[in-house]
């Protein structure tokens, strides 16, 4: 079934002006990742991915993610705009949230900017948030969008939306 795009409030934008390919662009707002109670990272140099009826995917520049949380996992997987990204467990102490963040260590020639930067997944972390604001996970586990107040759906991921 085809969706119908919710129309914008004042101040929103619609994830179905986004392109497919996806566009990267840079972003100031302030993006912190939360897990067991420690800030993973907190930056105002973030990039957000924008494709078609996604929430944005916020990569946030490695050399400043507190790098003592961070394990390989050894787990790879491939996008078809990106390439080939690798995964990381986020480990506080005890807590660990397996393949919670992933990256491209050499992102096809379209996204070079994606080199040196990392994703995390909302749903595994205590809390994400954009300029303070608590996102919303983008459903379907597989997804990374980050869904906050100021963007309007429907957004991919939920049920009945694998063929969008």
């Amino acid at each position: 079934m085809k969706p119908i795009p919710e129309k914008p409030k004042a101040g929103q934008e619609s994830v179905w002006d986004y392109p497919r390919p996806p566009r990267l662009e840079a972003t100031t707002k302030t993006i912190r990742v939360v897990f067991a109670g420690k800030d993973i990272i907190t930056t105002n140099n973030a990039l957000r991915m924008l494709e078609t009826s996604h929430p944005p995917t916020y990569y946030l520049p490695m050399a400043e993610v507190e790098q003592q949380y961070l394990r390989p996992s050894g787990k790879t997987s491939f996008c078809e705009f990106k390439g080939q990204a690798q995964y990381f467990d986020v480990v506080v102490g005890e807590k660990v949230a397996p393949q919670a963040a992933w990256y491209y260590a050499d992102p096809s020639k379209k996204y070079p900017n994606l080199e040196g930067h990392i994703a995390f997944y909302a749903h595994l972390m205590d809390a994400c948030y954009v300029n303070e604001e608590a996102v919303k996970p983008q459903e379907g586990g597989f997804y990374g969008g980050w869904i906050t107040s100021d963007l309007a759906g429907p957004f991919k991921g939920i049920p009945g939306s694998w063929g969008w």
